[in-house]
């Protein structure tokens, strides 16, 4: 029914007004039998209720900002994947935006949250620890997804890069390699630097291994071009590490170019395990993305209805090896 107001639900349910609200605004002291009476009548009446009433009555908007260093690739898809999985359940709207390296136009759009939405969850790794502070905006809640500030009265997530990165480096230690090439991710990232200081450090461990180390930005592109240089330098490498998924597809697609056998010749590991990584048998940490999203939405909407503390969590990670490399 056009136009239906909350008084006509109350009227279809049988219920006073004040429980129509207390079930719309998600309180939990409502019985079973009205919450369900009260769905009843505004899915009959088509009852949209009115935003704006509703954000004053609760002082919320009821959408929270998701704001992350790009928006597109496997991995932030299903990152967004699991924060709308907890988004849908729990009545919030995600408001996406992106903060590339180097631009001033995510920064102004985070300082203009406040008053928008409820709360915002940032994925950083490239902005320090200052720039992240004078970025995020004040009295909103805030959880922050692998960047390098511990904010004190904000939980941060951050993923085990050393743990996964130390896993890699044992893994093709006991396939007997000892040529090995690092593609790292971008300089200033706080996720690839982990990454890379990790798993050198795993190899200097064992003093007959030689490293090298060159860099990419997390794409393809830069992964195929990184060790298509290394191969037309006349490198010689029997194994090769990427810092994400995306850099390792681009080795993979090199290395074949160059009628180079995987992994007989050349063993490939990367970082992640994004959908595709499993489709093309590729070595991975899997980082378990869409409860990576999922975990830091519900730890920020908690934060908003004071259900939870602020904390620091390590989200763990764990090496899946496929074809790629072969078994130790």
């Amino acid at each position: 029914m056009a136009g239906s107001t909350i008084r006509d639900v109350a009227r279809r349910a049988q219920v006073s007004v004040a429980s129509v609200s207390r079930v719309l605004n998600g309180f939990e002291k409502v019985s079973e039998e009205t919450r369900a009476r009260v769905a009843e009548a505004v899915s009959a009446l088509g009852y949209v209720p009115h935003a704006a009433a509703r954000s004053l009555s609760m002082a919320r908007t009821h959408s929270v900002a998701v704001v992350l260093p790009d928006l597109h690739g496997e991995f932030f898809s299903e990152i967004v994947r699991g924060m709308d999985r907890v988004a849908s359940e729990r009545g919030y709207l995600l408001l996406l935006s992106s903060l590339h390296s180097g631009s001033s136009l995510g920064t102004s759009a985070l300082r203009a949250l406040r008053g928008r939405v409820d709360g915002a969850l940032v994925m950083a790794p490239h902005l320090s620890e200052e720039e992240l502070a004078e970025t995020l905006p004040p009295g909103v809640a805030v959880v922050l997804l692998n960047t390098r500030s511990q904010a004190e009265g904000r939980t941060s997530i951050t993923l085990d890069n050393a743990a996964g990165a130390r896993a890699v480096a044992e893994h093709l230690l006991a396939l007997g390699r000892k040529r090995i090439v690092q593609i790292a991710g971008p300089l200033g990232n706080a996720d690839a630097q982990e990454r890379a200081e990790a798993f050198a450090a795993a190899l200097r461990e064992d003093g007959s291994v030689m490293l090298e180390t060159v860099h990419g930005d997390f794409t393809e592109e830069s992964g195929e071009a990184a060790t298509a240089a290394l191969l037309a330098a006349g490198h010689s490498f029997d194994a090769l590490f990427a810092a994400n998924d995306n850099m390792a597809l681009g080795a993979l697609q090199a290395l074949r170019k160059a009628s180079i056998r995987i992994p007989e010749q050349v063993a490939v590991a990367g970082f992640d395990d994004i959908p595709l990584a499993r489709h093309v048998g590729l070595t991975t940490v899997r980082v378990h993305i869409a409860d990576l999203g999922q975990q830091a939405l519900g730890a920020l909407i908690d934060s908003i209805e004071g259900r939870g503390e602020a904390a620091g969590v390590v989200h763990p990670v764990e090496l899946v090896v496929r074809g790629t490399t072969g078994q130790a």
